[in-house]
């Protein structure tokens, strides 16, 4: 069952989305203030918060910060009605999509669900999770070490890189759009015309692959996108 942290200082509405949440067969757990909602966090582990920017003690932002700081799972921020600086510097520092209040509390659960479902699709299976090297071929990742070899010899990649190989090699029957892969290494929507993933695929294969022309480790899909190959 997936398990929601609720951290709102306003009773009513924390209860609201609370027993919403409960409907639709989702845990959660509530939390009146930062210093509350970081105690929390420190203890329990979530599938996804919903966080009000307004909050005593300790604000959403540095709530956001902080969780950032050790954590990628989904943020939803609650922002005040013509607030815009506030969802700007919320998405900036890390949330994943904001609802203005008042808000409709069938849309809050239906973009609470749409994130869980799309977090659950990249969250590796637990064996693979568990596992501290990934391998295709004579190509392996060391996750303890954040180390790619290849044939022995350590490969230099990006921080990109690095990301999108460990994305391929977790979830090795997955194909992944340029959508996909976009939203989940650079937590952003994509801008149609932007190469930005192509890019970084090609460089990535001029560094794995044998014949970067005739990619065997990451594959195209043609009219999909990309997917780890069957070596």
């Amino acid at each position: 069952m997936a398990r929601v942290l609720i951290i709102e200082d306003d009773v009513e509405i924390n209860q609201l989305i609370h027993i919403y949440l409960g409907k639709e067969g989702i845990e959660s757990e509530r939390a009146f203030d930062g210093q509350q909602a970081m105690i929390c966090l420190d203890k329990g582990n979530y599938d996804l918060v919903i966080l009000d920017l307004m909050l005593p003690i300790i604000d959403g932002f540095e709530v956001l910060r902080r969780l950032r700081e050790r954590s990628k799972i989904p943020v939803l921020i609650l922002t005040a009605k013509g607030e815009e600086t506030d969802k700007i510097i919320g998405l900036g520092c890390g949330a994943d999509d904001y609802v203005t209040k008042p808000f409709s509390v069938f849309e809050l659960i239906a973009r609470v669900k749409a994130h869980l479902r799309r977090n659950d699709y990249y969250k590796p299976s637990q064996d693979v999770e568990n596992i501290s090297c990934l391998q295709i071929g004579d190509l392996i990742l060391d996750r303890e070490q954040c180390l790619v070899t290849k044939k022995g010899v350590a490969l230099s990649l990006t921080a990109k890189e690095y990301q999108l190989l460990e994305l391929f090699l977790s979830h090795p029957r997955k194909v992944f759009t340029k959508e996909n892969l976009y939203l989940n290494i650079w937590n952003d929507q994509i801008i149609e015309g932007d190469n930005t993933v192509m890019v970084h695929i090609s460089r990535l294969r001029s560094k794995i692959e044998d014949v970067p022309e005739q990619p065997t480790i990451i594959v195209t899909v043609r009219g999909i996108g990309y997917k780890l190959g069957d070596l």
